[in-house]
């Protein structure tokens, strides 16, 4: 007996049942996108591969619409703006207007220096692709300290490890990440030396913030795999708001016992740079890696420009706790810190995993074909002469 039949010997309408299973749908427009994933029936090339992402949903819907924000901002040159009338005299030269881009700032926690991202931040600190960075003491230290030794992968890449075997071993852990105890005394014994001559200078009317230390830093490390070397040759200030939370801070305290006038770090100094720098943009944007305090130092600098136009977040935070590592963009949105109507996105999802894919898709090809296009001009100029 059909469904119908046993209805109607039950003397049931289904005619109400049937309207709410059966709720007629509302037409798509043209342009809306289809989920369709990539077929794998035919060759790939990686960028195809990218593009497919906008058409998969769930996260993968968010890295797709991470590369667009981020090829918006890397690309606004202000030229693209129009003329309003009230530009200054420079404000209005051409030239001047090709050359000004957008100001991006890039936060990082310090777990991923220690893992394989660091080389993908430093190409971009390498080839001057950021405006200025900010990151956690670890992502200061662990920078230096890989040019002294190196970081390793537990056994098949496993987080299941003993904490107490490590230590008697002199081991330390990272996520799924070994570090020897050995690089810290290394790195000790090669800071202490410069922390000595910062006191000197200080004693000569150096002053010192934390960015001005980071440099120095930088400078002294002389060693090209380093994401510090660059930023202080290109001039690409490092903010470390909490400079003194890790091994860098233990150095810092045990130093101040051994000199009789101990270093001093101006942090004032530092909130001021920081905070003019995005007071003066003329467009903004940023790209966070991770959450905590530069997540929340980068996007209060743009508090004062009345919120940046483009943020990229990727991090695994939520935000029922509501913590600001887990917040959504429109949560800045309401402090003032974003634009309402800037071009947001949050990726749900470990860093390791997208970044890669984002920079490969936006940063580095930008750069490839740029090589490619430089060696082909300079191939036809050979040619013709």
């Amino acid at each position: 007996m059909t469904v119908d039949a046993e209805a109607l010997k039950s003397g049931i309408d289904t005619s109400a049942a049937q309207a709410a299973l059966f709720v007629s749908s509302e037409k798509l427009p043209d342009e809306a996108v289809r989920i369709q994933g990539p077929d794998f029936n035919r060759p790939f090339e990686l960028q195809q591969l990218l593009d497919s992402y906008a058409r998969i949903g769930f996260q993968a819907a968010g890295l797709s619409r991470a590369i667009e924000v981020i090829d918006k901002m890397r690309a606004w040159r202000l030229s693209d703006e129009p003329l309003t009338g009230d530009e200054s005299e420079e404000e209005a030269d051409p030239a001047y207007r090709a050359r000004t881009s957008c100001h991006i700032l890039l936060g990082y926690t310090s777990n991923l220096i220690s893992s394989g991202l660091r080389e993908i931040i430093r190409f971009l600190v390498q080839h001057k692709y950021v405006t200025g960075i900010c990151t956690t003491a670890g992502g200061i230290e662990e920078d230096l300290i890989k040019c002294l030794g190196p970081t390793y992968l537990t056994p098949q890449g496993s987080f299941d490890q003993s904490g107490a075997d490590l230590r008697k071993r002199g081991l330390n852990r990272i996520g799924n990440l070994i570090v020897p105890n050995d690089n810290y005394c290394k790195f000790e014994d090669w800071v202490n030396p410069i922390l000595d001559q910062l006191v000197v200078e200080q004693g000569q009317g150096a002053k010192w913030s934390p960015s001005k230390v980071i440099e120095r830093l930088g400078r002294e490390i002389d060693d090209e795999s380093s994401v510090l070397y660059w930023a202080a040759k290109n001039n690409i200030p490092v903010f470390c708001p909490a400079l003194t939370d890790g091994s860098l801070g233990d150095m810092i305290f045990c130093h101040s016992f051994k000199s009789d006038t101990p270093l001093v770090i101006d942090i004032v100094e530092d909130i001021r740079r920081l905070n003019y720098s995005s007071m003066r943009a003329k467009k903004a944007g940023t790209v966070i890696l991770g959450g905590g305090v530069c997540k929340h130092q980068i996007l209060n600098s743009f508090l004062y420009r009345n919120g940046a136009d483009y943020s990229v977040y990727i991090n695994t935070g939520q935000e029922f706790d509501g913590s600001d590592s887990g917040a959504r963009p429109d949560e800045a949105i309401s402090w003032g810190k974003l634009r309402a109507g800037s071009e947001t996105v949050k990726v749900f999802a470990d860093a390791t995993l997208i970044f890669p894919l984002v920079v490969a898709a936006t940063w580095a090809k930008s750069h490839w074909q740029k090589q490619a296009e430089s060696k082909t001009n300079g191939h036809t100029t050979q040619s013709s002469a």
